[in-house]
């Protein structure tokens, strides 16, 4: 159905934010919240990249295991890099999925003051907290990936629950980036169909023209015994050597589209019948 995204400062808010959220949404549906302690992951792994990044991959997988269009889906994490935040909205977009981001603002002394307080295995060493809070890139409305987004202060008592609500549940579904879908893959007999197709379409319109004496107009092509189309040809001698030129352009187009695959919109056949009609569109655009 939808994700939400928190971000901001280590310490900042984000857990009880989280909470208050997932307790509204819970008097709708079903909501899972998943955050660093829940994936077992402790601020120790902000110490050092090669600890975070391992970190920040476990958490994006969980992510995208528990994606799903019958739930709203709570990521409260630091979420503190940009880039990782786009991640998480193309994998979002995949799913067909609402999103929305939750900025939990406070300033850094907070910050300090309620990490001092915590029990020992869930503080942040003073030097990673300084180190986070300088390398923390704030969300901004401007972006799409960050958008619609909502601001919440460490000294507001809620959430903006409801305009939350109706983002995730009436705002735009972004269709998948393009460079995320599957490219679909043409069959390994394609090529020979695609020259095979075109051949026999050549012989039939030479065919046709010799028994019409170039009159042109609507034309019955047999193609195959199960294949036959009508073109409409112009009133003019048609020669071998412009039909073949023509059929190499088409060919060189499609054996591009099968060799590096396609992402057109729709099923993509590469059938005797399907190229053979292509080719018809073609000719009468380029003969006349």
């Amino acid at each position: 159905m939808a994700l939400i995204t928190l971000s901001g400062f280590p310490c900042s808010g984000k857990t009880f934010r989280a909470n208050q959220l997932s307790a509204w949404l819970h008097q709708k549906l079903q909501d899972p919240a998943y955050d660093d302690q829940l994936l077992n992951i402790p601020p120790s792994v902000y110490d050092a990249s090669y600890l975070e990044k391992p970190a920040r991959g476990a958490l994006f997988t969980a992510i995208q295991r528990h994606m799903s269009l019958e739930t709203i889906l709570i990521i409260d994490a630091l979420n503190y890099i940009k880039g990782f935040r786009y991640q998480i909205y193309c994998a979002a977009r995949e799913f067909k999925l609402r999103v929305c981001t939750v900025h939990v603002l406070a300033t850094p002394e907070v910050c300090k003051e309620r990490n001092s307080s915590r029990p020992d295995q869930m503080r942040y060493h003073s030097e990673t907290l300084d180190n986070l809070l300088v390398r923390y890139e704030e969300p901004s409305s401007m972006v799409r990936w960050d958008s619609p987004l909502f601001t919440v202060l460490w000294s507001d008592e809620q959430v903006p629950a409801l305009q939350i609500w109706d983002a995730v549940t009436k705002g735009n579904v972004k269709p998948p980036n393009s460079g995320t879908l599957s490219v679909a893959k043409a069959p390994i007999d394609a090529l020979h169909t695609l020259e095979q197709a075109t051949t026999s379409m050549v012989n039939a319109i030479m065919s046709a023209q010799a028994l019409s004496h170039g009159c042109g107009g609507l034309t019955a092509l047999t193609i195959s015994p199960t294949l036959k189309l009508e073109l409409t040809l112009p009133a003019r001698n048609i020669t071998l050597s412009e039909m073949q030129r023509h059929k190499r352009q088409f060919v060189t187009v499609h054996k591009k589209a099968i060799t590096l695959g396609t992402t057109e919109k729709g099923a993509v056949s590469w059938g005797e019948g399907d190229i053979a009609n292509k080719f018809v569109v073609y000719l009468e655009e380029h003969l006349h």
